[in-house]
């Protein structure tokens, strides 16, 4: 198992100009970290190529692995147009993560903000076959260079395990997987143990998050909250330190066999730097526990 921590962890820094995404590398390195996910906030590559060049021989003079590439997605499209320039743009990330070295990229299939009745199952069902098409572009598109890409349980519309597992069981392609977040189940209500149970079996890459939950009437006051899809409320915490069961779901994962990627996510209020450190000192801890 290898622990590392996404440039997202670090987006307070990156966006006040604190830290840049060569010095999140750097940073990720001294603190003990194996791998760095790249996140495209605060910085991006893909227009950057002397950048991303950089980027890329950074990570290997510090002797870090560059994960994955996780960027937004929306297949779901107005007009085929539309569609096909939301492809043709995804690609060119895909040409980036193979300039990169990587191997593992994960995209969105719809777009992160919606409305309540685009979480519903009927949407999903009716956009079902754009989800698809796209994901199936992208994954023999990414194939020529040997990536595998992936979707994330993100996103509310593709956000429970039954709607991942039904996007992955329609494009059936063996470079096609998820980026299992075991925290995100709950931004749909979804137990996180039984979702983490669930998709692991389809999982290339783990997110390991955590979050504070409070039921829909007990209205937690100040702070950056956010509503699940039923109206509970959700706000990230440093792992180990919140409402998640870390614990069993780590000791699943564990005896599953999976020996890859474990990539901390932090999205809390505590300053960025000192939270993702204890945050990947949390993981390990509690990893050699399990």
């Amino acid at each position: 198992m290898k622990v590392g921590l996404s440039t997202y962890s670090l987006l307070g820094a990156l966006k006040t100009g604190e830290m840049t995404v060569l010095d999140a590398i750097a940073w990720i390195s001294e603190h003990g970290g194996e791998h760095m996910e790249i996140v495209p906030y605060g910085f991006t590559l893909v227009d950057q190529p002397e950048l991303a060049i950089a980027v890329r021989e950074k990570a290997k003079e510090a002797g870090i692995e560059l994960s994955n590439y996780s960027m937004p997605t929306n297949f779901v499209q107005p007009t085929e147009d539309a569609f096909e320039a939301e492809v043709e743009r995804v690609k060119q990330h895909v040409d980036l993560v193979h300039k990169l070295g990587m191997k593992h990229m994960r995209h969105d299939v719809t777009a992160f903000t919606l409305p309540p009745e685009a979480m519903t199952i009927q949407w999903f069902e009716e956009h079902l076959h754009a989800m698809v098409k796209g994901s199936c572009l992208i994954a023999d598109y990414a194939a020529q260079y040997g990536i595998t890409t992936t979707i994330e349980n993100h996103g509310f519309s593709v956000q429970a395990s039954d709607r991942v597992q039904r996007v992955l069981t329609e494009v059936n392609r063996p470079n096609f997987k998820t980026t299992l977040d075991i925290g995100n189940f709950m931004c749909v209500d979804e137990q996180p143990l039984i979702g983490v149970r669930k998709n692991l079996p389809y999982a290339s890459l783990i997110h390991v998050k955590d979050f504070y939950f409070r039921h829909y009437d007990e209205d937690p006051g100040e702070g950056p909250w956010f509503r699940t899809s039923n109206g509970n409320y959700l706000r990230g915490a440093i792992v180990g330190q919140g409402d998640l069961d870390l614990r069993r779901i780590l000791k699943l994962i564990k005896a599953s066999g999976y020996d890859g990627y474990m990539t901390v996510e932090f999205e809390g209020m505590e300053e960025c730097k000192s939270a993702s450190k204890i945050a990947m000192n949390n993981l390990r801890r509690l990893w050699q526990e399990a």
